[in-house]
């Protein structure tokens, strides 16, 4: 296979480091830093937590929809694919991708945005920074450093998955300041190449999941044209089989459009930009791992048809409605006793605002959709929860 882009590629070997000095790795085994700091992830407990949080629907009964460990591993097995395909560095990209929704608090969006309503006089609350706080301080597993101590690449590209950042909330903005990561500058192609990796698998396997829940119909689906034109390729291969039995086909084939218009799309990018090696994609003033623009307007059209039918669907909203509930009166029982929080956090809690509310949202944010609705029954009182949890 042709490496066509491999001189843009992050290399292990010039890394800009950690924030901690470290000593000894090679009795770890034989790792480069990109390939330790996707271990680190993997092995966090914040990782692990994946497991139980939302995806797109709120602590699913159902075992066949996704949640965000599902999705953060589907991310990763895209991204990896394009990588490999580009001559990008795997490992990193990898590590993006696995760690890229870390910083998601309990029921996903609407954990999200009960927390900024609770932290609004706190300078608010953001996923993306909270990943690189959980990241930096919170999920220490080491005895010698806070943190788990990730590599310099990992964290610029956590970072600015979504691009330059000019105006970054308080948690990025303490990230930055102890260890500044350029945030006013484009990520590593290896960065750009997760997020776009990520807006690929969840435009696909949320409308697979969409369909299993009974929230959208093919009929609705037929009206979007990408969606159209690619069912009609696939009931012209396999003529004569149930609707039912090409669902999985349909959305196996627009990931594979997506990701070749991609990669083709990027390597002319790179080519016309002259970009000759890491440093040119940070400092190119655009993204460069980008959709064609018609593939561009047409996953921007099917976005607009999941927000209208899926995410927005009334029982989606009723349960967003009920999960904000949920995290704001966690917030309010805890402000209100400290000592109400599980041990260790009642005593590590700062004397003074903000680092007090601040405190009590990092263990909301930390905690699974389960924990959290088994917690809200237990320091605030009983809940009837609406159909979508």
């Amino acid at each position: 296979m042709t490496r066509p882009l491999a001189n843009l590629a992050a290399d292990p070997a010039a890394t800009r480091g950690r924030l901690y000095h470290e000593e000894g790795g090679d009795l770890r085994g034989p790792r480069d830093a990109f390939q330790r700091d996707r271990d680190r992830i993997i092995h966090s407990i914040s990782f692990r937590r994946l497991r139980h949080k939302t995806q797109v629907f709120m602590a699913p009964d159902g075992d066949h929809f996704r949640v965000r460990l599902t999705h953060s591993l589907e991310v990763a097995q895209i991204a990896r694919t394009i990588a490999r395909a580009l001559g990008l560095n795997e490992d990193l990209t990898e590590a993006l991708a696995l760690a890229h929704d870390i910083g998601h608090p309990p029921f996903g969006h609407a954990g999200e945005a009960a927390l900024q309503a609770a932290l609004a006089m706190q300078g608010g609350f953001d996923h993306n920074g909270n990943t690189l706080r959980a990241l930096m301080w919170i999920d220490s597993p080491y005895p010698r450093w806070p943190g788990l101590n990730l590599g310099w690449e990992t964290l610029e590209g956590l970072a600015k998955h979504n691009g330059p950042v000019s105006a970054p909330g308080w948690a990025l903005a303490e990230a930055n300041a102890t260890f500044p990561l350029a945030i006013e500058h484009w990520p590593s192609l290896e960065a750009q190449v997760a997020a776009i990796a990520d807006d690929i698998a969840y435009d696909n396997h949320d409308i697979d999941d969409g369909l299993r829940a009974g929230l959208l119909t093919l009929d609705q689906l037929l009206a979007v044209p990408m969606v159209a034109n690619g069912w009609g390729r696939v009931t012209a291969r396999f003529p004569g089989i149930a609707p039912e039995r090409l669902i999985g086909e349909l959305i196996r084939s627009q990931i594979g459009a997506m990701v070749n218009d991609l990669i083709a799309t990027t390597t002319a990018t790179a080519h016309t930009l002259a970009l000759a090696n890491a440093d040119d994609v940070r400092a190119a003033g655009r993204c460069v791992a980008v959709f064609s623009p018609e593939m561009a307007e047409a996953e921007r059209e099917l976005k607009r048809f999941m927000y209208a039918n899926l995410y927005h669907h009334p029982r989606q909203l009723a349960a967003a409605e009920a999960a904000e509930g949920i995290v704001a009166g966690l917030f309010a029982a805890y402000r209100a006793d400290p000592s109400l929080m599980a041990a260790g956090w009642a005593e590590r809690l700062p004397p003074d605002e903000p680092r007090r509310s601040r405190h009590i949202a990092d263990f909301i944010a930390g905690m699974t959709d389960r924990y959290a609705i088994s917690r809200y029954r237990e320091v605030v009182g009983p809940i009837d929860l609406p159909d979508g949890f």
